[in-house]
């Protein structure tokens, strides 16, 4: 913790530290951890549980009349003159990676006061890296200022993405956005957490971010993070107000531009004839490698894209 933080902000990290710590005890010995399934491929574990509790317990002990709004637990709300500050908690972000050993994951904490996130937290428990922000003042990474990359050009990008897992998702209309996408950029990576993925666009290490299908708790602190640090973030036709609306970008501003122009036609808020464009395209597709008329209406009803349905 820092004395130049705001005090929410070290509560928060105090918070963060306190759930890696457990996180990585149960490193040590990840095969012994209990593990179920919320849905189909989406994981929950007792040390998911764990940190979130250790988390809960550290900033309403600080703040008891500050709400939740956590991935495990849901909501509490809040009381007194303190109901509109609400911490957004995601207190293991990349459980399924957890589980396997691979080494990306982290804890994201974010203080939402009405609409607007105002603290975050993003703590990598496996390399200690804490990156934080407050409103107005900037985004650090383990205390040192960091900024957004400067490329301005697509092609000399490095993005990162996060592939549809769930049944529901629509694992079509992503996979046709990821190959427009990718021969235009120098690569894409998919380390699998959202939160660390946002976080690495604040500090430079990617130039750019998308993904459907995420929920508030993994992207309210990687989006203040990339703000203050000279970024932009919305949805995928560009609009700043995607915090609930399951779809995110982010970029520098250069590249944000940019990747708007790809990815706008696949959003939920596309115009129909943008929807309707991208499924010709992939019925004509289909019909290039072979697939027979049948096959050219969507995926089955579990991998549908609901927006296509309006």
């Amino acid at each position: 913790m820092s004395s130049s933080y705001h005090p929410m902000l070290n509560v928060a990290i105090k918070a963060a530290r306190a759930a890696g710590a457990i996180i990585n005890r149960a490193a040590l010995d990840v095969e012994a951890v209990r593990v179920t399934a919320k849905q189909t491929n989406d994981f929950v574990t007792e040390i998911d549980h764990a940190a979130e509790a250790a988390i809960i317990e550290t900033l309403k002990t600080a703040y008891p009349g500050h709400g939740i709004w956590a991935e495990e637990s849901g909501q509490q709300p809040g009381k007194g003159r303190e109901k509109d500050h609400v911490w957004i908690i995601d207190p293991l972000d990349g459980t399924t990676n957890f589980i396997h050993g691979f080494p990306v994951y982290c804890v994201s904490i974010a203080l939402m006061v009405g609409n607007r996130i105002e603290q975050a937290v993003v703590y990598d428990p496996t390399r200690n890296d804490l990156f934080c922000a407050t409103r107005g003042r900037g985004a650090y990474l383990n205390e040192r200022r960091i900024r957004v990359a400067k490329r301005t050009s697509l092609r000399d990008c490095l993005l990162s993405t996060g592939f549809p897992f769930r049944p529901g998702d629509a694992f079509q209309t992503y996979m046709q956005m990821l190959g427009e996408v990718m021969p235009k950029a120098a690569g894409v990576r998919r380390p699998g957490s959202a939160a660390l993925d946002l976080a690495y666009v604040a500090a430079g290490f990617s130039d750019g971010f998308f993904e459907m299908g995420l929920s508030p708790w993994d992207v309210a602190a990687g989006a203040l993070l990339v703000t203050e640090a000279g970024g932009l973030i919305g949805n995928f036709t560009g609009e700043p107000d995607f915090l609930e609306q399951k779809e995110c970008l982010a970029a520098n501003p250069r590249i944000y531009g940019q990747l708007v122009t790809l990815t706008g036609k696949y959003s939920k808020f596309a115009s129909a004839g943008d929807k309707a464009a991208v499924r010709q395209a992939r019925a004509a597709a289909r019909k290039t490698v072979g697939k027979p008329a049948a096959a050219e209406a969507d995926v089955a009803p579990d991998t549908e894209d609901p927006a296509e349905r309006e």
